[in-house]
């Protein structure tokens, strides 16, 4: 595997360029600035006037990300995220940075050819530089679920799991999360615990997330669940628990931590505090993206019901778990899990296909989302409180 060497140390497995709006009213100048070249320049953003830390953390670690070669930052002019802040943060990792104001580069017409114009130079840059070896334990890949359906729990689920415990024994750090899907979940992941002290962090983790979810008044099962075959939460839990796989928990870290070394994390995705900004992710992407934000190179998807997303900056691997989907929607699954029910193969085998596909797509290769151009991107409100010291075991 060869990567790209950040000044941090770690090694991206793409180069490309981000283009982040600070604001939704920059948000059409900078997909137009990326649409020329939509295969190296990629549109992220947060959309929101009002200021937010959690948000400014996470476009941080965005536009730092190993995958992440070069970044235009594209603003209008008068929003609260901090766009001189976000330039200082890249600036100093080296990489080449710009910031475009709408408000003084004549508007739309011009800050889109002047945008064009940098990104155009960058990503030729960007090609001419070299890469170095990369090797599986310097990986760090998440892991989702969604449209999970009665199939998700003992075919996709257990296979990501069995790739989790595979790159984790190479060394590899690995994110799993959806704590509000996790309820009922507590005791067998405590057990799991590298220290009795971050036990007890997990189980507060999901305890925090079934109170957040109390107060809304709705859980983390949706009608498409019900109609995949799922009857509770707590069924829909155990099936996305299984994602983890069985290799011992060694810390928890919430959005933006980048884990301190290779292990297997729990990621706290629900907000600390009252409830202020609604859902903790809306959709499948933000999670995608909280991962991102704490260095993921790419991210496990599993699905039973069929989902076509990927993601801007880091490959997102497809994971079918029902087999039906699968030949109706083959063209955006990357690894058909669902073999394992009609038995022509086990999950061992599957396991071991997304295993050497992650490796592959450090060599070049493209997940089917990346061939299909997909590049979803949501970042929203939220509030964390930092980790403790127990959430990370020496």
């Amino acid at each position: 595997m060869r990567g790209w060497l950040r000044s941090d140390g770690r090694k991206g497995i793409r180069n490309v360029v981000a283009v982040a709006y600070m604001v939704e009213c920059a948000h059409h100048v900078a997909r137009q600035i990326a649409a020329t070249d939509a295969e190296n320049a990629h549109v992220i953003g947060f959309p929101g006037c009002y200021p937010n830390p959690y948000a400014q953390k996470m476009m941080e670690r965005l536009c730092t990300h190993p995958n992440v070669g070069a970044v235009l930052i594209v603003s209008l002019g008068c929003e609260s995220l901090n766009r001189h802040q976000l330039e200082k943060v890249v600036a100093a990792t080296g990489r080449p940075v710009q910031v475009l104001v709408i408000q003084n580069s004549g508007g739309t017409r011009s800050s889109i050819a002047m945008g064009r114009d940098w990104v155009a130079a960058q990503v030729a840059s960007l090609a001419r530089a070299p890469t170095v070896p990369l090797a599986v334990s310097e990986l760090v890949v998440g892991t989702v679920c969604g449209g999970s359906d009665g199939t998700s729990g003992i075919t996709g689920n257990p296979a990501a799991g069995i790739a989790f415990d595979k790159l984790v024994a190479a060394g590899a750090a690995c994110i799993f999360e959806e704590t509000g899907e996790l309820i009922g979940c507590e005791a067998i992941m405590e057990a799991r615990a590298t220290t009795p002290e971050l036990a007890l962090e997990l189980r507060a983790s999901v305890e925090k997330a079934a109170r957040y979810y109390e107060t809304l008044g709705y859980g983390s099962f949706a009608s498409g669940n019900a109609d995949g075959g799922l009857t509770t939460i707590e069924e829909k839990s155990l099936g996305a628990y299984m994602k983890s796989g069985q290799s011992p928990i060694s810390g928890l870290i919430k959005p933006g931590d980048i884990p301190p070394k290779g292990g297997l994390y729990l990621m706290d995705v629900v907000p600390d505090g009252e409830v202020r900004f609604g859902f903790p992710n809306i959709s499948d992407n933000a999670e995608i993206v909280e991962m991102m934000a704490s260095g993921a190179h790419c991210t496990l998807f599993v699905t039973g019901r069929g989902s076509v997303v990927g993601s801007a900056i880091s490959p997102v691997i497809k994971i079918a778990a029902n087999p039906h989907m699968y030949a109706r929607l083959s063209d955006d699954m990357d690894v058909n899990a669902g073999a394992v029910l009609d038995g022509s193969r086990t999950l061992e085998q599957v396991g071991q296909e997304i295993f050497d596909l992650v490796q592959a797509l450090a060599t070049g290769k493209k997940s089917k989302s990346e061939e299909l151009g997909h590049q979803e991107f949501i970042l929203t409100y939220k509030s964390f409180e930092p980790i403790g010291p127990a959430c990370l075991p020496m």
